[in-house]
């Protein structure tokens, strides 16, 4: 099992069969998807961890794919890779609450919106949705804020843990065979029989590859000659509402999407606590995830006219994420055989819930490309730490404490964090690279008090790990 940081690139006399830029959920669930070849592969990101860029910052659903372009390749990876993830998650411990949405109508052109909506779900092969008139959805969701007209509900749609379905991926990945290398940017690539990629820490040089940069798609995508689309950063502002929160919502709470877009949402998540967002502003920026004054405001007045006891809450933290636009209303993933290349490219909100979908597709582009894909092995299990307050965890688990004592002892009070998790993600195939990689893991420094109590053991812990 091979997880580099720093240094210069090992040194192989062989190129590698196929190497995946950019470890996000897509990336790895392609890494993942690959190590089940008998290829040599490499998974490579610029920065020090998995899941680092926008899979760490999104809303944290499992989508149905109700409301996609019918017809589309996003409506058909996002159908299929619900439930392929849905499926895994159960198998590798990732937690998936289906609480389902509500698509809220506040007005007369949103509730006439409403059977569109319905129909556009059939046609993407959803067919379980249906119309609840203002009665029924109060009935269902009693602290929404006055003028409800009706609502169309989506049973299926899911919460699910986004941080660590990435890092599933990848730890299968890695106890499989490929090789990640972190804090590996690409700085060109020179194609050729083999590609030369010129990386951070050094030449590497691959067979195939695949083009998975999230939001510098664009540039990896222009190193080899294309300019298939272009990436606009959209950032995305959230509020994150204390745990406290958790009961005035039931449901996620969508608004019925208009031209500009699918707006501000309220959704609970499995770790407890409630979200309000996202914003949707488009920015030159790829590195901006900064919170505004303005943004939060829009965020709290759309808040205000959803659940309006949610303004009454704490709030325990506001981030932003980047989104990777390119103005198509589809999936930019595309397929160069000649060049043994594939790009993988404007892969959005959906991208969590289509993740393992994508990975096929892309296995089957890259056998056109002549990637030998026979003697395919399914990967070892793996089992995941759970993150999610409706499943069991080990500060309440007799059991484990009583057969480790350090599953007793609470290093994070507000998130009810223990050392024998952070051992155990200090530990893991692909550790944290940061104390942030070690929120992702554990939720340590993660709740209303945002590491203030906590911050300094938790940061002892990670340095006597590195050391």
């Amino acid at each position: 099992m091979t997880v580099t940081r720093h240094g210069p690139l090992p040194d192989g006399t062989d190129p590698y069969d196929v190497t995946v830029v950019g470890a996000g959920v897509v990336g790895s669930a392609i890494a993942r998807e690959l190590a089940r070849l008998p290829l040599r592969t490499a998974l490579i990101d610029a920065s020090d961890d998995v899941g680092n860029g926008t899979s760490k910052a999104n809303t944290a659903i499992l989508h149905t794919g109700f409301d996609a372009v019918p017809g589309s390749l996003e409506s058909r990876l996002v159908r299929d890779g619900q439930r392929r993830l849905a499926s895994y998650a159960a198998d590798s411990g990732i937690p998936v609450e289906p609480v389902g949405a509500l698509l809220v109508a506040w007005n007369e052109e949103q509730l006439a919106a409403l059977p569109g909506l319905a129909d556009k779900a059939v046609r993407n092969g959803y067919r379980s949705a249906r119309i609840l008139p203002a009665p029924e959805v109060r009935a269902r969701e009693p602290e929404l804020g006055p003028g409800v007209l009706g609502a169309l509900h989506i049973p299926d749609e899911s919460l699910v843990c986004p941080w660590t379905t990435t890092l599933a991926y990848a730890t299968q990945a890695v106890r499989a065979g490929v090789d990640l290398h972190l804090n590996c940017p690409v700085r060109s690539v020179t194609p050729g029989e083999p590609h030369t990629l010129t990386t951070g820490r050094g030449a590497l040089r691959t067979r195939h590859l695949v083009n998975a940069a999230g939001l510098y798609a664009d540039e990896i995508d222009r190193f080899l000659g294309h300019a298939d689309f272009t990436v606009t950063p959209r950032r995305g502002q959230l509020i994150v509402f204390d745990e406290l929160a958790r009961g005035l919502v039931r449901h996620i709470l969508l608004p019925v999407p208009d031209a500009r877009g699918k707006g501000v949402l309220v959704t609970p998540t499995v770790y407890g606590n409630v979200m309000l967002g996202p914003t949707a502003e488009d920015l030159d920026d790829k590195t901006d995830t900064g919170s505004t004054a303005e943004g939060l405001a829009l965020l709290r007045e759309k808040g205000g006219r959803i659940l309006p006891a949610l303004l009454d809450e704490e709030v325990t933290a506001v981030y932003a994420g980047l989104r990777a636009a390119t103005g198509q209303e589809d999936y930019a993933i595309r397929a160069h055989p000649a060049q043994r290349y594939v790009s993988v490219g404007g892969i959005r909100s959906t991208g969590l819930s289509a993740s393992m979908a994508i990975a096929a597709h892309v296995v089957e582009l890259l056998a056109e490309g002549g990637l030998p894909v026979t003697g395919a092995r399914e990967p070892e299990p793996v089992r995941m730490p759970n993150l999610g307050e409706a499943f069991p965890r080990p500060y309440r688990d007799a059991a484990m404490i009583a057969a480790d004592p350090e599953y007793g002892r609470i290093v994070c009070h507000c998130e009810r964090v223990t050392r024998g998790e952070i051992r155990d993600a200090l530990a893991a195939t692909v550790p944290p690279g940061s104390p942030d990689g070690l929120r992702r893991r554990t939720r340590a420094r993660g709740g209303r008090c945002q590491g203030f109590h906590c911050g300094a053991a938790v940061r002892a812990l990670f340095e006597e790990a590195r050391r």
